[in-house]
């Protein structure tokens, strides 16, 4: 009977080879049915994630722009609002370039909520050159150009320069005449008060232009006072035309009389 015995062993080695076959078979189709499970669920949570879309934005730090402003300046297209494609943009591209912005941050708080963190460049006052406003930051370096006015920044006159170039310093024959503008400028804003323009002469003794007055402060010593003398002048010279001379202020004296020459 050893011909029996192999032909039952050959048709169990077929049988169980069969069964691994199916076995096999069926360990496929669960692994296709969890690969096309996963990729639906991927392909689900990727629509879901693109659908989110940024509906709140708070802007900070802008002084230049509003904040309607700012927030079409940078979510000009309906795709910026996708909160996805913003968050790609943040990490991998550059920024866009805006005029009186070094730069900008945006800090998502949530899926549909950002912060943008405006940080604007340091400007001082601005020339004019070539029908171009040329602005300029407290180190006399020209960080914008433009043909549109800043409303607030003074205009400064009577210093001359030689060829100006964007990113590169005002060519002052003396450099410290940008500490005095910037010292003049900032105590300027800390009264609230804002001046036509600043005209320096010879000696870089300033005199400012408001309306149709003109206040002479004469050198940088005791500038403080001197615009403080000034604001409280304001109510009396409203209206008149003519040149406040301060330039005899003595923070030593309180009885000093300054003239008024009036046209």
């Amino acid at each position: 009977m050893p011909g029996l015995k192999s032909s039952w062993s050959l048709h169990r080695r077929q049988k169980a080879i069969g069964k691994e076959r199916e076995t096999m078979a069926q360990m496929k189709r669960k692994r296709l049915k969890k690969w096309i499970l996963a990729a639906a669920i991927l392909l689900l949570l990727g629509i879901l994630l693109w659908s989110i879309r940024i509906t709140d934005i708070k802007v900070t730090g802008s002084a230049r722009y509003t904040e309607a402003e700012m927030t079409n300046l940078l979510f000009p297209e309906g795709m910026d609002r996708n909160t996805l494609y913003c968050l790609y943009k943040e990490r991998f591209q550059p920024h866009r370039e805006i005029p009186f912005v070094a730069d900008y941050d945006i800090l998502f708080r949530s899926p549909s909520k950002v912060e943008v963190m405006v940080y604007e460049k340091s400007i001082v006052g601005y020339v004019s050159y070539l029908n171009s406003y040329m602005y300029f930051d407290k180190d006399g370096i020209i960080v914008e150009s433009t043909s549109n006015k800043l409303e607030g920044v003074p205009r400064i006159e009577g210093l001359n320069f030689g060829q100006i170039v964007l990113g590169e310093p005002l060519p002052a024959p003396n450099m410290d005449i940008f500490r005095e503008i910037l010292n003049l400028t900032q105590v300027l804003s800390l009264y609230n008060m804002e001046v036509d323009k600043i005209t320096y002469n010879v000696k870089e003794q300033a005199t400012l232009t408001m309306g149709d007055v003109n206040v002479f402060l004469g050198t940088s010593d005791d500038m403080n006072g001197k615009i403080s003398e000034l604001h409280d002048m304001l109510p009396q010279i409203e209206g008149l035309k003519g040149t406040l001379y301060l330039d005899t202020y003595d923070e030593l004296k309180t009885d000093t009389m300054f003239s008024f020459i009036q046209e």
